[in-house]
């Protein structure tokens, strides 16, 4: 883990896009993280398909994983979900599980582009990007609603990259991500997420709703996290393929 030393005169002169999305990137969550997710999908007659799961995290420290149960409505009741991300940046790994096969598949690198369960989030959104496979520059500062940010352009290094670009407003006094940009292949406004509430929980900051929204399909899709409990432990055997095909 770096860590950063700033003197007061110089803070600012200091941060470079980088520095910034490793700060982002390293905020402290917990050993652990439950609760439970309302998956709400508006299209654009505006009208809505609610969802609901429960939500597990577990940090072991070079290792970060992630298992998301559906629970309702019926027709996606047992599906799961689970991503393995890693501090070293190697590509998150990923599985599906589907009760209708009666089986655990991996996404796959190509696969990651794919929309996780027609929701607005692709799979590669729902991992936990390393800041060292994209290049970062501080394009600007600016308020956004009241909270003074850093704008943070990042650019793939992989060419093939699903997106082109992303711009990321980095609330300067908590160094947390408040609003991202994804623009397409083309280099045109695809995607805006949009972190609508936080709370400190058990002296962490926590994330408790998103919205992604489709800006070229006018499609939203927001997730509401609750009943979320901090480093209340979670057995290490709750982040397996087993795990997966037994609820949660």
């Amino acid at each position: 883990m770096m860590i950063f030393l700033f003197s007061p005169g110089n803070v600012q002169a200091q941060l470079s896009g980088e520095a910034i999305m490793l700060k982002v990137y390293e905020l402290p969550t917990g050993d652990d993280t439950q609760g439970e997710l309302t998956m709400t999908l508006t299209n654009k007659q505006g009208e809505e398909r609610v969802r609901k799961l429960t939500q597990y995290l577990l940090n072991e420290g070079e290792t970060e994983k992630k298992i998301m149960f559906f629970t309702a409505p019926a027709d996606v009741k047992g599906t799961s979900f689970m991503n393995w991300s890693y501090t070293n940046g190697k590509e998150d790994d990923q599985w599906i599980y589907l009760p209708a096969l009666k089986r655990t598949k991996r996404i796959s690198s190509s696969g990651k582009g794919d929309y996780f369960m027609g929701s607005d989030f692709t799979y590669d959104d729902l991992g936990d990007r390393h800041p060292s496979s994209d290049t970062h520059q501080l394009v600007r500062e600016e308020s956004l609603d009241g909270v003074d940010c850093y704008v943070v352009e990042s650019t793939p290094k992989d060419p093939d990259y699903m997106y082109s670009r992303t711009l990321t407003w980095v609330d300067k006094s908590r160094f947390i991500g408040i609003k991202r940009e994804f623009y397409d292949e083309d280099g045109d406004l695809l995607k805006i997420l949009t972190i609508k509430s936080t709370d400190e929980i058990n002296g962490f900051l926590t994330i408790l709703e998103t919205e992604m929204k489709q800006v070229q399909k006018n499609h939203r899709t927001n997730m509401r996290f609750s009943n979320v409990k901090v480093n209340q432990g979670i057995p290490a055997n709750k982040f397996t393929e087993r795990s997966m095909t037994l609820g949660q």
